[in-house]
């Protein structure tokens, strides 16, 4: 991978599970980043986590990064001089719009505005922007170190320019890119999200237990992580709202199972609750 084709300043808006696996991506590659957050004690959060996964990635081999190549902190004005910003907040159409209106005023007039967003709207979410053809959506994976995959999601607006501009940075962090037009889910949710609202209704009704449909898929399909354990780690809180959502643009066939509004409502959201489908305050998930 090489820095030369990344931006020479990247910065995300969010320093969570998904916005820290971001800035790392882009540190490992030598970029400068940026990761904006709400307040100090989020932002040293944030970065804990951040260098918590470096120290990972150099343990595996990697090289370490330079470190003052990594900023996080809680003024917006790093936004200046950054040829990319990455929205990374909760999955929110109105944070994420503030967000993405915020950094718009801040961010240079030929830099790239993106949305990690999941499943929402980049139009939608366009909307009152004033350089949507700089706007669009990079949908990276979690865990981000070590997933692959990025889908770019081009908006009505989106610059042909831009979306080529996000698929060669995506491809210089040793990642492969994907392009989709905007739709609801766009490729990945919208098939994910089906299959693992599907594994719910199955516990459901007692057709098996969680491990055993995890493993129908793992070992059946060669799934790296069955669709039961993959809505843990994602959480079910936010697998809800995607499901909540799809099920208003797309119909009946995405309404999510009593079950999972259950587990919600009783604050079992998976693995950043400890529990879910799996246990995961063990060393590792085991089976409820």
């Amino acid at each position: 991978m090489s820095a030369a084709q990344l931006p020479e300043r990247v910065v995300v808006i969010g320093g969570g599970r998904m916005g820290a696996g971001i800035a790392h991506a882009f540190v490992m590659a030598g970029a400068e980043v940026a990761v904006v957050e709400r307040d100090a004690s989020a932002a040293k959060e944030a970065r804990d986590r951040i260098l918590t996964s470096v120290e990972r990635s150099v343990l595996r081999g990697a090289t370490a990064p330079d470190p003052d190549r990594l900023l996080v902190t809680v003024t917006w004005e790093a936004l200046s001089g950054a040829g990319l910003a990455i929205e990374a907040v909760p999955e929110l159409l109105g944070l994420k719009r503030e967000a993405l209106r915020r950094a718009e005023d801040l961010l240079p007039v030929d830099a790239v505005l993106a949305t990690n967003t999941s499943s929402l709207s980049i139009d939608t979410l366009a909307e009152g922007l004033q350089r949507p053809g700089a706007f669009l959506g990079m949908h990276f994976f979690n865990p981000v170190p070590a997933s692959t995959l990025v889908e770019i999601v081009a908006g009505t607006a989106t610059a042909t320019t831009a979306a080529e501009d996000a698929a060669r940075w995506v491809a210089s962090l040793g990642k492969t890119p994907i392009t989709v037009r905007d739709s609801p889910g766009f490729a990945s949710s919208r098939l994910g999200v089906l299959l693992g609202l599907e594994a719910i209704r199955m516990v459901e009704e007692g057709v098996a237990t969680p491990d055993d449909i995890d493993r129908a898929m793992t070992l059946g399909y060669k799934h790296p992580v069955g669709p039961l354990r993959l809505t843990d780690m994602v959480g079910l809180d936010v697998r809800l709202d995607i499901a909540e959502y799809l099920a208003r643009e797309l119909g009946p066939r995405f309404e999510p199972p009593e079950l999972l509004r259950r587990m919600v409502a009783e604050g079992m959201l998976g693995q950043k609750s400890g529990n879910g489908f799996y246990d995961w305050t063990a060393t590792g998930p085991e089976r409820r």
